[in-house]
């Protein structure tokens, strides 16, 4: 009779002595597990715990049978959304609000953070800091209605046009304005707190290197391509991969509150049609399949744009 392996005496050995030290580990470090507690719960009870309920996606979800209780319709919806109207004006809509805000957007955070550095008026620095963080601390709800007054057909921006000799027009009224007036929006709304992280990524730089850069006769124009953007790289790198992982994800809160049906063409994009469908019409297994494709989009688009940034050996994981 063959006698059972309960394993060997230095693998029982190892396996008490992480027990012994996680254990030490959790009680030297009771309270910083007790401050991460909440931020755990959030994420298992808001993010991972209603994974359960992404099934309806392949279901004919009726709220009166219940999740366990509605019948499965497989691939049905996905079927349907991707031979809808409105798929291609939707994704196109999507994507390119998301590329614009790529192109425009994120690097404006990075050009102030290297024009504040340059300030020698410490004064002057702290108050540029001051007007251009303040727009990240205004509602959105408050954001979007000074953006409806100002451009109202009798609005300031009207007004400034008018007094130029041009024409008054309803600029929120038309499609081919929309994506405009949301790039600029946002840049002007998330800059200065954007250059936040690189101003600290910056104040890490050995000031060693600037010293030997003009010891070279480097401008400063070459300190800052020569020292400080490779310095600030791997910051760049990271926040560029988590802005590709929410590619497909624009802001849908801005956009529902600054649309209308004469801007569908160039404004509705998957966010504002989840809206749609989901809350106000209430056809919840359409809108979850629409809503689990988006996320796959991204999730697929994160690992490409991390594989890629392994080169640099600059990477999430």
């Amino acid at each position: 009779m063959q006698k059972k392996n309960t394993g060997s005496p230095v693998s029982i050995v190892d396996k008490n002595a992480f027990k012994h030290r996680a254990w030490r580990d959790l009680k030297i470090n009771r309270y910083v597990y007790l401050m991460l507690l909440p931020v755990v719960s959030y994420y298992v009870v808001f993010l991972y715990f209603p994974m359960y309920g992404l099934q309806i996606a392949f279901k004919d979800f009726s709220p009166g049978a219940g999740l366990l209780g509605s019948p499965w319709v497989g691939f049905q919806h996905f079927e349907s959304f991707f031979n809808s109207y409105y798929f291609w004006r939707l994704l196109r809509n999507t994507l390119l609000l998301s590329l614009y805000e790529l192109l425009f957007a994120f690097p404006a955070s990075i050009v102030l953070a290297l024009l504040l550095n340059e300030l020698r008026s410490n004064k002057f620095k702290r108050m540029v800091q001051t007007i251009t963080y303040m727009p990240h601390f205004i509602s959105i709800v408050v954001i979007c209605g000074i953006l409806v007054d100002f451009l109202a057909r009798d609005g300031l921006i009207n007004d400034l046009a008018a007094s130029l000799g041009f024409e008054r027009r309803a600029l929120l009224g038309e499609s081919s304005w929309f994506r405009t007036i949301y790039i600029s929006s946002n840049i002007w709304q998330s800059v200065g707190w954007g250059s936040i992280i690189y101003l600290s990524a910056m104040s890490s730089i050995d000031p060693s290197l600037y010293e030997a850069a003009r010891v070279d006769g480097a401008s400063r124009w070459k300190q800052t391509f020569h020292v400080t953007l490779p310095g600030i790289m791997s910051t760049i790198v990271i926040l560029l991969i988590l802005q590709i992982g929410n590619f497909m994800t624009v802001g849908t809160e801005k956009i529902l509150l600054l649309y209308n049906s004469s801007t569908y063409e160039t404004a509705d994009v998957i966010g504002t049609f989840l809206y749609r469908k989901g809350i106000l019409e209430a056809d919840y297994s359409y809108s979850a399949a629409v809503g689990l494709f988006n996320s796959i989009i991204n999730f697929i688009l994160l690992v490409i744009a991390n594989a890629v940034s392994r080169r640099s050996e600059n990477n999430l994981w």
